[in-house]
């Protein structure tokens, strides 16, 4: 009898302990973030509108859009183009509701057109992205007083012309204490308190993000660890590792593809990949759900190519519509279809021509590989290089789900 309830107590205490908070089961991982860059200056020759991102079905694969860019002048933010941002006028066929802005409207431009792409998607969150390769020498100054830089860009963000329209920011900086266009020496620690100070005006639930450098050798100058702190994620510009010119200034006269995901026996720059910088990234402690792995939209090519694989020699960069060695996805899958895949990206060899680009399928790639290694996302630079049914968006969407 004493034996039995004994074994009572002990079943009773069994259940007790099942149900106790420390074995609750953990709470579900966040899902994975689709980001793309909408440039302000696509509405002119490119004629990419926000209302192609609602036609394409791309906005219904994003979870967050960031507009490109904002300037950064005299430490402050300011719009770069009043026209395109917010006073240029779209006519109904243009409008992302199919109604034409009115004079009366407080906000018409790119950033009106935003405001109707969230009601139409209310999901969707919108960060104004500030600096970029041409606009980052502002940041140098900036750095020197992060608190009023913040106060001015909580300012800009939140002006009551387009309240409601923008989650945060994104600190778009190339490079802190490093050099892109111009050399930065604002130290260290100069990304981590800006961000610090964007957390504290911006507020705890603000969306504040940044861009880092693709080149390995660019994040040992910078303490991206606390700058991570601070963010909710860092965009890593895991592209551009190869070109034949342009923004290029480490440029190669032998073709490469300009964002491989892995080494390949012949590679010019063994750490030039986009796993040696995400490697880079969580060996500097940043933990794997604050990164975002880069998507380019478009390719880099050369010309006076004999050669179809990799490391064929050229005489310079092929003719782009909008710069040299670089064309639209969109345009390039037309003229100029994959040939061969290297690094897990496609290249194609097409005349005298050699280009390297991704596809819905090397994308495929990229997004087990970011599954792989638990990031927190990808993001695409930039969503108007990207075809009319936003193919290659939607295989950012799919792949990072594992959906088929």
């Amino acid at each position: 009898m004493r034996a039995r309830f004994v074994l009572i107590i002990l079943i009773l205490l069994g259940l007790a302990a099942c149900g106790a908070p420390d074995d609750e089961p953990a709470p579900a991982p966040a899902a994975p973030k689709v980001v793309g860059y909408f440039t302000g200056w696509g509405v002119y020759a490119r004629d990419f509108q926000v209302k192609d991102l609602d036609t394409s079905g791309g906005a219904k694969e994003l979870t967050h859009l960031l507009y490109a860019f904002g300037k950064v002048s005299g430490g402050r933010c300011t719009a770069a183009d009043r026209w395109a941002d917010y006073e240029k006028p779209f006519e109904a066929g243009q409008s992302v509701d199919g109604v034409a802005d009115a004079k009366s409207d407080p906000a018409r431009g790119n950033i009106g057109q935003l405001r109707r792409l969230k009601a139409k998607h209310p999901g969707l969150k919108v960060l104004w992205s500030f600096g970029g390769w041409t606009g980052s020498g502002g940041f140098t100054q900036a750095a020197r007083d992060p608190e009023a830089f913040a106060r001015s860009c909580r300012e800009l963000v939140a002006d009551p012309r387009w309240a409601g329209v923008f989650d945060g920011i994104d600190v778009d900086w190339e490079y802190p204490n490093a050099c892109g266009m111009s050399c930065d020496k604002s130290g260290p620690e100069a990304l981590g308190r800006m961000l610090g100070a964007l957390r504290t005006a911006f507020g705890p639930q603000a969306v504040i993000t940044a861009a880092v450098p693709g080149d390995s050798s660019k994040l040992d100058a910078t303490d991206y660890r606390t700058a991570a702190e601070q963010a909710t994620w860092l965009s890593a510009m895991t592209y551009d590792y190869f070109g034949a010119g342009g923004e290029d200034v480490r440029k190669v006269q032998k073709t490469a593809p300009h964002s491989p995901l892995t080494a390949y026996p012949g590679i010019p720059r063994e750490t030039s990949t986009a796993s040696a910088t995400v490697d880079k990234l969580l060996a500097l402690g940043i933990p794997p759900a604050k990164i975002l792995l880069g998507i380019g939209f478009y390719g880099r090519g050369w010309a006076g190519v004999s050669s179809a694989e990799p490391g064929g020699a050229a005489s310079g960069p092929a003719t782009g519509r909008y710069e040299k060695g670089l064309e639209d996805y969109e345009a390039l899958v037309e003229r100029c279809p994959p040939t061969g895949v290297i690094g897990d990206t496609a290249y194609a060899h097409c005349g005298e021509q050699w280009w390297s680009y991704d596809t819905p399928e090397t994308i495929g790639t990229k997004m087990a590989y970011a599954r792989s290694k638990s990031l927190g996302g990808a993001f695409a630079w930039e969503l108007s290089g990207d075809t009319t049914s936003a193919d290659l968006l939607t295989a950012v969407s799919k792949g990072l789900t594992g959906a088929s």
